[in-house]
């Protein structure tokens, strides 16, 4: 199973070319999966697989011992090695694998301080995986404090069994050739995707009974996308293994209403519960949460961007990740299970001709940029998403949590 997963993210996730570096960031219990990857990295080619690894209870520990000042500076070697990547036009895959309450406690000014600067130090490296420029991936896998978290009521080995056994489900790997199944799901979008943006929308109006009431305008030139997506060199990846959404950047300021989380927020180990977002033009003008809204704030304050929508994602509340009916307290998984927004940076793709653009020609037809980029997932089994026409015609888009297109 390790075996046809690590090629399912070799060939699918990041679509590894013959003489191209493959970059691969993991915790050091997934060793064995970073050794798998590069096995199948180099049977297609791959001229040098390169890990990355860290190690959670050492990150916990260097955000307990240093202040905030601390982390505005990034090491020359973090810097150079990052955006020699790009440079080198890399193929980069991420393992997630952190428990949920990892940083639980710490000061959400040292997050926040951390993600700002090493995105400005990196800034080559993120450019070219936003911009279209280098395919990357995000795959999951267990490590024992995550498994835990998401089944508390079982052993050690029983959790990471049973998380184990998750992933390969709602990735496809338990069946018999996972790769063929991912190009199946690939066309299971189209569809979808083409009449949505037959319809030339003006915006979207989400309501549900947990008090959602939010009006998303779209650019004049919107895409809808979803599955996978092409690079500027034409190769077809998937960026996120699993996904199940339809995608868009709204217009980032033409936002209004307010929204509430329907699932908790995991931002990097700490946790975000029952908030709510207020929008006006487009800005995150209040905010509140029942646990975590001192992590909120430090999102929203990121930059001036972060205060803006970069996302808006449809996922069906009849997912078969949502069906597994198991909270895996990790965005990956998560935002997988039902729709959602994102906080930050919208997407080139989502635009069009948006991939030919650079950032600033982006931001004026209304693509937000900014450092970071947070899904919340928002989707519930009484959402309702109606869409209004350039033309003044309503459409009715979801109703019960589900496409009704």
């Amino acid at each position: 199973m390790l075996e046809k997963y690590a090629e399912l993210i070799v060939k699918q996730g990041v679509n590894v070319q013959p003489g191209q570096d493959v970059v691969i960031t993991s915790d050091v219990c997934n060793a064995g999966l970073v050794k798998a990857i590069a096995k199948e990295a180099y049977k297609v080619g791959a001229r040098d697989v390169i890990p990355y690894y860290i190690d959670e209870d050492l990150t916990r520990l260097r955000y307990d011992h240093n202040d905030a000042e601390y982390f505005e500076n990034v090491p020359n070697y973090v810097r150079e090695i990052h955006n020699e990547y790009a440079l080198k036009h890399a193929a980069v895959i991420t393992i997630t694998s952190e428990d949920p309450d990892g940083l639980k406690g710490i000061d959400p000014k040292k997050l926040q301080t951390r993600s700002k600067a090493i995105h400005e130090a990196c800034a080559l490296f993120y450019d070219h995986l936003d911009l279209m420029e280098d395919r990357w991936c995000i795959v999951g896998a267990p490590s024992l404090k995550w498994a835990n978290k998401v089944f508390p009521e079982m052993s050690d080995q029983e959790a990471m069994e049973a998380l184990w056994n998750a992933i390969y489900h709602v990735t496809y790997v338990d069946r018999d050739d996972p790769v063929e199944e991912w190009n199946k799901h690939r066309l299971s979008f189209e569809e979808r995707v083409h009449k949505l943006n037959a319809l030339n929308i003006e915006s979207l109006h989400y309501t549900n009974s947990l008090g959602t009431d939010l009006t998303v305008g779209l650019t004049d030139d919107y895409l809808f996308a979803g599955g996978g997506s092409y690079t500027k060199d034409g190769i077809y990846s998937f960026p996120n293994i699993p996904t199940e959404e339809i995608f868009t950047s709204p217009h980032y300021q033409k936002v209004e209403g307010i929204v509430y989380s329907s699932m908790p927020l995991n931002y990097n180990g700490a946790l975000v519960e029952d908030f709510s977002i207020t929008f006006k033009e487009g800005r995150a003008v209040a905010y509140d949460a029942r646990v975590g809204k001192d992590v909120l704030g430090s999102i929203i304050e990121t930059d001036e961007g972060s205060h803006y929508l970069g996302e808006i994602a449809l996922v069906p509340y009849d997912s078969p990740i949502r069906e597994m009916n198991i909270l895996f307290y990790n965005t990956l998984y998560d935002e997988n299970a039902a729709c959602h927004l994102a906080l930050g940076k919208g997407f080139s793709e989502c635009l069009k001709n948006g991939i030919e653009m650079n950032k600033e020609e982006l931001y004026q037809h209304g693509v937000n940029d900014s450092l970071t980029h947070v899904d919340f997932m928002i989707g519930t089994a009484d959402l309702s998403i109606t869409a209004k026409t350039h033309q003044g015609e309503e459409v009715e888009i979801f109703k019960n949590g589900c496409f009704v297109l």
